[in-house]
Order: structure tokens, then sequence, then C-alpha cells
């Protein structure tokens, strides 16, 4: 079993500029605090995958995401997780015009049925495009300043074209963070 989501992940650029706006800030809050390399925005998750439904999963998605065309996103405001006044989850949220929001949607969507269409279960939570940038670690805090800050933060564009297929290995990261393994990528 692989467990498995996937993502946009932003290019290098783009989570470089986050990552020095975030970094003169992190020592103000005693969060948890996500590591550049496993910054992205999830479009689906799979818990449990099958090794043996992996290949078709990717055959699936190839398929289903082949008529869609690049556009532009940008990661720009805040995101909590599940309100501000007892949030758990801290991040940044994703920005573009109208129709590249969409397409974001339709990434979605599609990532998600190309799963359940190749006889895999997906995590039903309802899709926010977000950049988790910290947790709370399991306890409840009031992010109203934390939000106004994010809230201000705008990075730089670039060409969402493609989906990453990203296996989650618990544990195995740096202070037994998940470590994260690529394993395919599909071009719009």
């Amino acid at each position: 079993m692989v467990r498995l989501f996937a993502a946009v992940v932003p290019p290098p650029q783009a989570i470089e500029h986050l990552d020095a706006f975030l970094e003169p800030r992190r020592a103000a809050a005693d969060l948890r605090w996500t590591r550049p390399e496993q910054m992205h925005l999830t479009l689906a998750f799979m818990a449990e995958v099958p090794t043996r439904r992996l290949e078709p999963y990717v055959e699936t998605l190839a398929t289903s995401l082949d008529d869609l065309a690049p556009c532009e996103l940008s990661l720009a405001g805040a995101v909590v997780f599940p309100d501000v006044s007892r949030a758990r989850v801290l991040a940044v949220g994703a920005t573009g015009a109208p129709a590249d929001l969409d397409l974001l949607g339709t990434l979605a969507v599609r990532t998600r049925n190309a799963a359940v269409n190749s006889g895999i279960a997906v995590d039903g939570q309802r899709f926010r495009p977000h950049v988790t940038v910290a947790r709370t670690g399991g306890r409840p805090m009031e992010m109203t300043s934390w939000v106004r800050l994010l809230d201000t933060y705008a990075g730089p564009s670039w060409p969402l074209d493609s989906v990453t297929l990203v296996a989650s290995h618990l544990g195995e990261g740096p202070r037994r963070t998940p470590r994260y393994e690529t394993v395919a990528q599909v071009l719009l």
C-alpha cells in the first residue's frame, strides 16, 4: 500500500519567495512550520493505494487531463482550518484569473474521479486551494494576527502545467515528519 496525494507543486521560485516572506516571522509563534520542499496544493488525497492500482491511476489521470491547457497561478492571502478562532492549520491560498481558478477546481475533480475510476478510495473533503505553511501541533489557536499578515502576501505568478503524484512515507523525514517521493508527473 502507498499513501498518495495528487498535487500542484509550485516551482522553486514561488516556494523560495514564500519561504523568504515567512522566514523572519517564524520565531513569532510556536508552530510546526512546513519545510519548503514539502509545500504543495493538494488536489486529492488517497490514504491507502494498492501498489497495483498506481499505474492504472496514472494512465487514467493522464487521459482525463489531456484536454486541459496550462494556466497562470500565484500564491496569495491567508487560509486557516477550521476557522480563525480555533485554527490548527495556517496556509496561503492560490489566486489567478477566474478561468485559471476554475481550472484548478477542475483538476481537483478530475484527479479524484480518476482515482475512483481506478479503484482507489479518495478522502472526500471539500477542495479549497491552499499551501499549508504551519500547523499548531494539535492544539487550536486564535490566528487573527497571522491571517492579517498572510493577507498581505502576494507571490509571483507561475504556469500551472502539471499534476504531481506524491507518495508520503510517514515518519521517515526529519524529526519524524513525512518524507515525500514523486512517483509520477502528468502534464496538461
